[in-house]
Order: structure tokens, then C-alpha cells, then sequence
């Protein structure tokens, strides 16, 4: 989840555009993390130094780490463990960028930096993603609330973000959300719960968003925007809602009842109380999610 946190990073950054960050989305699966970049994230080397050796190897039919090793720059030791570590989801999306010759080694080490301050993360947090990293990004993301986030409200973001990870997709990236008095629909679906934590969910897209998020969530190929995709978006909406209901009732003993999805026939709706729209940018396009909040008690 740490790339698709860090390609919002680089949109409110500008370092990318929307274009190009669908771009290095759609190489990500392909793309091969270099020892320079490694060594770069882990401390080991700068970024000019990485330069430097890629620069000899023009000149020297050898590999990165062996120039690296003989110039100094590494030890044996250092190269192996970087051969051998646990690398970094958000890595491949950089290394995919500087290949498009989007970003350069130093733009890609400021950039790393500044995010793994913003939201102090270390080489700890990378082995394996904990609960709290994640849920301190979710936190640092919603800063449009202006006030905490309850406990609820995290787990919901979280759980969220993993579904579409699971069920659509690692090529997405969630835009910084805002709040919204209204909002012109595509073809809307949404879904309240109600108890200790009331919010209804709407899940937003175009028709031909619509087709491929379908598609990849039930597995299948849709050519058309017919019945069969428009019960898999209620079904993903039901799915994830419904997950989130059963770990508040495991994690807290709470129960929250679950309304049936209900396609929204309004071209344009309208809030009274706190509602946020969440972007989301798949490499085929844009989901919308809105999330209007009545109360939360925690």
C-alpha cells in the first residue's frame, strides 16, 4: 500500500502528472527494482554516486554492484544484503518513473525522503506493513477532516484501500480528498451502514470505468455496461462493507446493521452533513467514493 500512498505524494508534490503516474502504474508488474536504487533507499550510496556508476558502466562491460564494490562506493556485504532485502512496493513505481526519465536519481532520493519524514517511516515498517504505519498514513491523508479520525473511521479507510488492492488492483493511486456539498453523478451505487459508526458509501464511475472494474473483480471480461456489471459494483460495494462490519463486531464487539446497495437515480446529489470525495486513479481510469458521515461516537 506504501506506492500507492506515495504516487499521492508525488501528485501533491507535483513531481508527476496524473498521466505520466498512470503510466509508471502500468509498468510497475514489469518492472525490475536496480541494485542503484537500493542502494540509494537504504543509505548506502547518494544519488550522484549512483549516477556516477551508471555513467562507468557505458564505459565497462560490467555490473552495477561490481563497480560499486571496486569503486568503493559498496562493500561485498552491503551488495549482497541489498540483493537479498525486502524491497519496497513504492520502489517500483520510482524505478518506473526514472526509466520514463520522468524523475532523475536525486529528484527520487529527495522525494523518498521527504515522504518516509512525513510519515515516519523506517526500514522496519517495510518488512512487513503494520497496522500502524498504514493507519498513521490514512490519518496523514484525511487531513481535509480537520479534526482525528475516530478509530472507525481509520479501520473503514484501511480496509478499504486493501479491498481495491485484493479485489481491482495495485495500479491506483488515491487522490487527496475534499469535502463536498454536492456532486454530479456517472453511474452511482451506495450503501449505508447505521449504528455506533452511520455513514453511506457511493461508489462513482463512467460507464466504461464501470466495465473493467467489473471485470477484474469478478475475474471475467464484460464488453458492454449491462446488468452483470452493474450488480458486481453493488457486489464490491456490499463485499467491503460488509467485511467492515464483521471486524468492528470481532474487534469491538459492536454490531452496525448493513441497508441493501441502491443505485442512485439523481444526476446530481446533494449533502447536509460532512461528505468527503475520494478520487481514486486506476491506470484504466477513475473511481469516485463518497462518504457522507453521520456520526461517530468512538
Amino acid at each position: 500500500m506504501y506506492a500507492q500512498f506515495f504516487g499521492n505524494y508525488l501528485l501533491s508534490q507535483e513531481a508527476v502528472t496524473k498521466d505520466q503516474l498512470i503510466q509508471a502504474l502500468q509498468k510497475m508488474s514489469s518492472t525490475q527494482i536496480k541494485l542503484g536504487t537500493l542502494a540509494i533507499h537504504a543509505g548506502y550510496m547518494t544519488a550522484s554516486e549512483v549516477d556516477r556508476i551508471i555513467i562507468e558502466q557505458t564505459r565497462q562491460n560490467r555490473r552495477f554492484g561490481e563497480l560499486a564494490v571496486s569503486e568503493g562506493y559498496l562493500t561485498e556485504a552491503q551488495a549482497t544484503e541489498l540483493l537479498k532485502s525486502q524491497q519496497p512496493d513504492f520502489l517500483l513505481l520510482g524505478q518506473a518513473l526514472i526509466e520514463d526519465g520522468i524523475l532523475s536519481n536525486q529528484q527520487l532520493q529527495d522525494l523518498i525522503i521527504d515522504y518516509q519524514s512525513m510519515n515516519e517511516l523506517d526500514e522496519g515498517s517495510y518488512s512487513d506493513e503494520t497496522m500502524d504505519s498504514i493507519n498513521r498514513m490514512v490519518e496523514n491523508f484525511f487531513v481535509v477532516a480537520e479534526r482525528p479520525l475516530s478509530s472507525y473511521e481509520v479501520s473503514f479507510f484501511q480496509l478499504l484501500l486493501n479491498n481495491l488492492l485484493r479485489f481491482i488492483g495495485d495500479d491506483f493511486t488515491p487522490v487527496s480528498p475534499s469535502q463536498v456539498r454536492e456532486y454530479p453523478t456517472n453511474y452511482c451505487v451506495s450503501q449505508r451502514i447505521d449504528g455506533d459508526f452511520s455513514i453511506r458509501v457511493y461508489l462513482d464511475m463512467p460507464e466504461d470505468v464501470g466495465i473493467e472494474f467489473a471485470s477484474r473483480y469478478v475475474g471475467d471480461t464484460f464488453t458492454e455496461f449491462d446488468e452483470y456489471v452493474q450488480s458486481s459494483l453493488e457486489d464490491f460495494l456490499n463485499l467491503h462493507n460488509g467485511l467492515f462490519n464483521v471486524n468492528i463486531s470481532n474487534e469491538s464487539s459492536v454490531e452496525l446493521a448493513l441497508e441493501p446497495p441502491q443505485v442512485e437515480t439523481e444526476d446530481l446529489l446533494t449533502f447536509d452533513t460532512e461528505t468527503f470525495l475520494l478520487p481514486i486513479v486506476f491506470s484504466f481510469g477513475t473511481v469516485y467514493l463518497l462518504f457522507e458521515i453521520y456520526q461517530s461516537n468512538d
